[in-house]
């Protein structure tokens, strides 16, 4: 499960406005590099979609079905914005409304979900 905790407002490459939810995934725990002790994090990610910013509003604190998944993807600069350091990252979170599927090649040909008319 997710959980809405914001929405931003974005523009396409048209010049076009859309609204986008903003998602945080379930507690997952990561150890740290520096001192070697775990540490509880959430991962997040945003998904584009069509609401208005007024129905965006309704949706914080909504849980959905699904997972924040970390993807690995080329490389690309981040900077963080609590010190201003400019990282290389190499991975990205994504939503995925059907943990486990990884394709839709695997979606469709997933006997699970087929289901009878």
């Amino acid at each position: 499960m997710v959980t809405v905790t914001d929405f931003r407002k974005c523009t396409n490459a048209k010049g076009e406005s859309f609204c986008a939810l903003v998602l945080m995934g379930g507690i997952t725990f990561v150890m740290s590099s520096k001192s070697n002790k775990y540490y509880a994090t959430a991962w997040r990610g945003s998904i584009p979609s069509t609401f208005s910013e007024e129905f965006c509003k309704s949706l914080i604190g909504k849980t959905l079905p699904g997972e924040i998944e970390k993807v690995e993807c080329g490389p690309y600069e981040y900077k963080i914005p609590s010190t201003g350091e400019t990282i290389l990252l190499t991975h990205q979170y994504r939503f995925n409304p059907n943990p486990g599927i990884t394709s839709m090649e695997q979606a469709v040909f997933t006997p699970e979900l087929v289901t009878a008319k």
